[in-house]
């Protein structure tokens, strides 16, 4: 392991989640992404490093990892309505509208945000 993976990877549970909420606050999202996948396959069942490994993904430009990833929240939380619309973003920027507009939609309609009959 060479120092720079030993720096993400140092620290407690705790300090590896604070350290990634600096770095994607500071919009430093690609370090955020490296701290927190190893946190995220540490502890597979909480969400929030999960949806915040796909965020800095998707801020990243690691469009297909952004997927990957919130699509295994959806398996595992299909309630979860903003992993519905990033998932939709992601597709969109992915130029896969059609399929994207699924996601949007049931991200809207969780969210109680339907149009006008």
């Amino acid at each position: 392991m060479n120092a720079l993976n030993a720096y993400y990877e140092h620290g407690t549970p705790a300090e590896r989640w604070a350290r990634a909420q600096l770095f994607f606050d500071a919009k430093e999202y690609a370090p955020a992404a490296r701290v927190l996948d190893s946190l995220a396959a540490e502890t597979p069942e909480q969400l929030a490093p999960r949806l915040l490994l796909a965020r800095a993904y998707y801020h990243s430009a690691q469009l297909s990892r952004a997927e990957g990833e919130l699509r295994a929240i959806l398996e595992r939380w299909p309630v979860e309505d903003y992993a519905q619309l990033l998932l939709g973003r992601t597709l969109e920027r992915q130029g896969r509208a059609a399929e994207a507009g699924t996601y949007l939609r049931i991200a809207a309609a969780m969210a109680g945000d339907f149009p006008e009959a």
